[in-house]
C-alpha cells in the first residue's frame, strides 16, 4: 500500500502522518447530491485496504481501518479507531464515535448514531425510512441511535428512530422495532428484552461472566 499511489477524485484531500493506502482505494469521490461538496480529513495512521470508496465532505480521526470494498459516503463525522471490514457501506449524514467496529456486509443508513464502543456483527441492517415511498420520506428519514458499547449481533435488523441503550446486546436475527434499555439483553422477532447484560453467564465454561465490565446503566 502507497499514500503516493492512491485516486484520487477530490483535490481537497488530507491525510494524516503514517497512513498506508491501497492504490486501488479512492478518496475524495464526489457526492452525486447537491451541495454536498468538501474536504475529505482522514487522521493519522489509517490502513485503508483495495476497493475502499472514501467520499469527500467527511471528516474521520486517526486509526481508520477498512477491510477490501468499504464504502464511507458523504457528510460523516467518525471519530478515533474506526474499524469496518468487507463490503460494509456507512451511508451519509452519520455520526460515529470513537472505537467503533462494523464487522463485514453490514448496511448503516443515513442519519444513524452510533456512540463509542459499538459494535455491529456480520449482515447487520439499518434502516431509516419509516414509510418507504412516502412523499415525506426525505423530511422523516431518521436512523436509530445505538448507545455506547452497545453490541448487535449477526443478521439483525435496527428500524428507524429506535434507541439502543448503553451496554445493551442484541441477539442474532432479531429485528430491533422499539427502544431498548440499558443493559438489556434483548432478541427476537420483533426484539423483546429478555435479561441483563450484567445476569448473563458463559455456558460454554470459559469464564463465570462473558461481560463482566459491563454494568445495566
Amino acid at each position: 500500500m502507497s499514500k503516493s499511489k492512491i485516486s484520487v477524485k477530490n483535490g481537497n484531500v488530507s491525510l494524516g502522518k503514517g497512513c498506508k493506502i491501497h492504490r486501488t482505494a479512492i478518496l475524495g469521490m464526489a457526492s452525486p447530491r447537491k451541495k454536498s461538496a468538501g474536504r475529505l480529513g482522514i487522521g493519522r495512521g489509517a490502513i485503508v485496504r483495495s476497493g475502499a470508496v472514501i467520499y469527500g465532505n467527511t471528516t474521520i480521526g486517526d486509526g481508520l481501518e477498512t477491510g477490501h470494498n468499504a464504502v464511507i459516503r458523504e457528510e460523516n463525522k467518525i471519530g478515533d479507531n474506526f474499524n469496518i471490514w468487507n463490503n460494509s457501506v456507512i451511508d451519509y449524514g452519520c455520526t460515529i464515535g470513537n472505537n467503533v467496529k462494523v464487522h463485514s456486509n453490514v448496511y448503516v443508513a443515513q442519519y444513524t448514531a452510533l456512540e463509542d464502543g459499538v459494535f455491529l456483527a456480520p449482515g447487520v441492517t439499518i434502516a431509516n425510512d419509516p414509510h418507504p415511498g412516502c412523499s415525506f420520506s426525505k423530511k422523516c428519514m431518521r436512523g436509530p441511535t445505538i448507545k455506547k458499547g452497545a453490541r448487535i449481533g449477526v443478521n439483525s435488523t435496527i428500524l428507524p428512530f429506535v434507541v439502543i441503550g448503553k451496554n445493551c446486546l442484541v441477539g442474532a436475527g432479531s429485528v430491533v422495532t422499539k427502544n431498548i434499555p440499558a443493559g438489556s439483553v434483548a432478541y427476537g422477532n420483533p426484539a423483546r428484552v429478555c435479561g441483563k447484560v450484567s445476569e448473563l453467564v458463559c455456558d460454554k465454561g470459559i469464564t463465570d461472566r462473558p461481560y463482566p465490565d459491563r454494568g445495566n446503566k
